[in-house]
C-alpha cells in the first residue's frame, strides 16, 4: 500500500472537511477532480501550509534524494523507517496532507489475476492520508524535483485479510496538527507512529477488474462488483 488511489471530488470538499480557516491559495482549480483510478508518477492534489497560508497544488507521486539515482522513486514510506533514515531525512520536515476519497488494493485469490478492491471510510468522510515531500514553494513556482510520498503503517490487528501495509491517516484536528509547522517532529513522529485511524473506522470490497489498467477511468470503477 497505497498503490492507486481516487480523487474525485472538489478540493473546495476537502478543505471544508479538514475544518481549516486558513486562507487558500489554489492551483488545483474550483471544479470537481473527477479521478477514480490515480496511479504513481502522476500529479495528485496535496495540501501543505507555507507560513499561515494553505497552498492547494498538483504534485507528482514518488520522490527520492537526488543521491539516489539507481533507483525507482518510492511512492509510500515506511512509518517505522522515515523519521530516522537518511533516504528520507530532507523532507521529514516538510509534511502533507494527501485528501483522497478510497484507495485500491490487489489481492491474490487464487484466479489468475488479482482481485482489486476499494477500501473507503465507513463514514463516507474524505481520508486525509499524511504524507511528506518536496513541494511546491509559493515564492518560487513548482520545481523539477517536487514529489511526495505517503506514510503507511502496518496492517496487524485489521485490514491484514486485504493487505499488510495502509496508509496514516488523520482525523480532521490531527491533520492539522500535522500540516502545522509549529508541530515538533518528534510530536509529529508521536502521531504518525500512535495516532492514525484505526482499521475499524473503514470498510472495503471488490470492485471491477478493470481498474488494473490506467487507461480505464470513471466512476464505474468504484462501483461493488456485480456478480
Amino acid at each position: 500500500m497505497c498503490g492507486r488511489l481516487s480523487q474525485y471530488t472538489g478540493i473546495h470538499d476537502f478543505v471544508a472537511a479538514l475544518s481549516m480557516p486558513n486562507a487558500l491559495a489554489n492551483s488545483v482549480g474550483h471544479q470537481p477532480l473527477e479521478r477514480y483510478n490515480v496511479a504513481p508518477s502522476t500529479q495528485v492534489a496535496l495540501l501543505h501550509l507555507q507560513g499561515d497560508l494553505l497552498h492547494a497544488d498538483m504534485v507528482r507521486w514518488g520522490w527520492r534524494p537526488h543521491w539516489a539515482k539507481d533507483r525507482a522513486a518510492p511512492i509510500n514510506a515506511r512509518m517505522e523507517k522515515v523519521a530516522h533514515g537518511p533516504f528520507f531525512r530532507a523532507i521529514w520536515p516538510h509534511r502533507a496532507i494527501t485528501p483522497i476519497n478510497n484507495w485500491f488494493e490487489w489481492v491474490d485469490e487464487g484466479s489468475p489475476k488479482k482481485q482489486p478492491y476499494l477500501i473507503r471510510r465507513r463514514d463516507g468522510a474524505p481520508i486525509f492520508c499524511a504524507a511528506i515531500g518536496q513541494l511546491p514553494d509559493a515564492d518560487e513556482g513548482s520545481g523539477e524535483h517536487d514529489g511526495f510520498v505517503i506514510i503507511t503503517a502496518d496492517s496487524a490487528g485489521g485490514m491484514v485479510d486485504i493487505h499488510d501495509r495502509r496508509p496514516v491517516v488523520f482525523n480532521s484536528n490531527l491533520a492539522r496538527e500535522w500540516l502545522d509547522p509549529a508541530t515538533h517532529k518528534e510530536r509529529a513522529e508521536q502521531m504518525a507512529v500512535f495516532e492514525g485511524e484505526h482499521p475499524d473506522s473503514f470498510q472495503w470490497f471488490k470492485v471491477d477488474m478493470a481498474v488494473g489498467s490506467t487507461r480505464n477511468e470513471g466512476r464505474h470503477l468504484i462501483n461493488p462488483e456485480s456478480k
